[in-house]
């Protein structure tokens, strides 16, 4: 049952993950945790800790919209090329704020990798593999959970690949248990105010192959 203080949207978080086998530890704060600066702050953790879920569109044979959920560690930007070479999917584009929230009953700033209202295709940064625990959204803009990456995999029914911007590598926490085997690479950074639950990629990316 609900607990009488825990959100709905929250809630649908924490009965998804029940329904795999996963207890989550929510952590529910007073200040928004909005960006995923914000998230980092608010939890002690680095910036490529916190998971960004960031929703992206494509037209489907009959014209209809389908959402592609992309989790991507802090500071990295998702690469609209990769994302189209790794989906297979054409004309490609970031999810406008009604469409994030109508494709996954999340609005933006909280938008968590599970528990939508429908079922919804998953590509995981290999990037967040490299920490032993990530933060992701809990369904509000001030609800998060930590989780570790291969967990986070499993959850989400993810598909590991490479789809954000290169850029050098920088240190990280320590041997990781990467959630596919590999360390994956640095990459270009996000600006501070994109949502760490949200669609929020900057609307020029400069995609490359």
């Amino acid at each position: 049952m609900p607990q009488a203080d825990t959100h709905p949207a929250t809630q649908r978080v924490i009965d998804a993950a029940a329904r795999k086998g996963v207890t989550l530890d929510i952590h529910v704060f007073p200040e928004t945790t909005h960006t995923a600066s914000d998230a980092a702050a608010a939890v002690g953790a680095e910036l490529g800790q916190i998971v960004k879920s960031l929703v992206f569109v494509a037209p489907d044979e009959d014209g209809v919209l389908e959402p592609i959920l992309c989790l991507v560690s802090g500071p990295n930007r998702v690469d609209l090329a990769r994302l189209a070479a790794v989906t297979g999917a054409q004309e490609i584009r970031r999810a406008t704020a009604r469409e994030a929230n109508e494709l996954t009953g999340f609005v933006i700033g909280g938008i968590p990798p599970i528990g939508h209202t429908r079922p919804i295709r998953v590509i995981m940064d290999p990037d967040l593999g490299r920490f032993r625990t990530v933060w992701a959204a809990a369904g509000t803009d001030n609800a998060v959970f930590p989780v570790p990456p291969a967990t986070l995999r499993t959850l989400a029914n993810a598909t590991v690949a490479p789809i954000t911007e290169e850029r050098p590598r920088e240190p990280v926490d320590g041997p990781a248990g990467g959630v596919d085997g590999s360390t994956g690479a640095g990459l270009a950074a996000e600006a501070p105010s994109d949502p760490a639950g949200g669609y929020g990629e900057p609307a020029a990316q400069g995609a490359t192959a």
